[in-house]
């Protein structure tokens, strides 16, 4: 048997995984099956809505040793709708959307919506990917909208590693950041799922990113630190 945490087997794990789902009311619990080795989880079951499948995965990325998710649940609308009714009130949703510019474009294939065009800001991409996410019918939401601003790459990292110190759930001297372009690479240690994607909220929040590659390590570099650390008993 594996251990995700040197004090947690995956029987430990897959236990307070359970627990979670039980308690988030937006889930299904009983609809969804999980596996936990090593701090990977893997998710697989039924929602009867895109969102609640992602409901299920950031629920589970909240608990304390997960390192990773693979989200394989399938999304069994309980209503069947055809693609051009979703394409409507996808179109709709991003017209109601006053921070969204009419250059975003909707293609929706077996229940999947692409979505495609181009914006000044990353929070405008992410605007659009949430107008659709909860509509009826929806099975997934492929997000290539693409961002496109002029940047200084200089000022960006220098953004962003403020925004990482002034972000209390962030131990920021142990996370580095490197701007290439539009790309943004985080990488360094934590101490949990959730101060890693903390990390990477703030690094979105820069003008003219396009994608962060969080390579963050949740946990294994403190681990060690603890054990080399650790004062002698004798």
């Amino acid at each position: 048997m594996g251990s995700s945490l040197s004090w947690q087997t995956d029987a430990q794990l897959h236990d307070s995984i359970r627990r979670q789902l039980d308690w988030d009311p937006e889930i299904e619990s009983d609809e969804i099956a999980l596996i936990a080795s090593d701090g990977v989880v893997t998710l697989t079951g039924v929602a009867r809505s895109y969102a609640a499948k992602l409901a299920a995965e950031q629920s589970v990325k909240r608990v304390r040793g997960v390192r990773g998710v693979a989200n394989e649940i399938q999304v069994v609308p309980l209503n069947r709708r055809t693609d051009t009714d979703i394409a409507k009130d996808a179109v709709h949703a991003l017209r109601a959307d006053s921070r969204l510019p009419m250059s975003v474009t909707v293609t929706v294939h077996c229940g999947v919506i692409t979505l495609e065009g181009e914006v000044r800001w990353i929070f405008q991409k992410a605007a659009a990917g949430n107008a659709v996410t909860h509509l009826d019918g929806v099975r997934g939401v492929s997000n290539q909208i693409a961002v496109k601003p002029s940047i200084s790459v200089d000022q960006v990292k220098t953004d962003i590693d403020a925004a990482l110190y002034r972000c209390a759930d962030v131990d920021a001297q142990h996370v580095d950041v490197s701007v290439d372009g539009p790309i943004v690479t985080l990488t360094g240690h934590v101490s949990s799922f959730h101060e890693k994607h903390e990390a990477e909220r703030a690094a979105w929040a820069a003008p003219g990113i396009s994608r962060v590659e969080n390579l963050i390590i949740v946990g294994a570099q403190r681990e060690t630190r603890d054990v080399l650390t650790r004062p002698s008993s004798r």
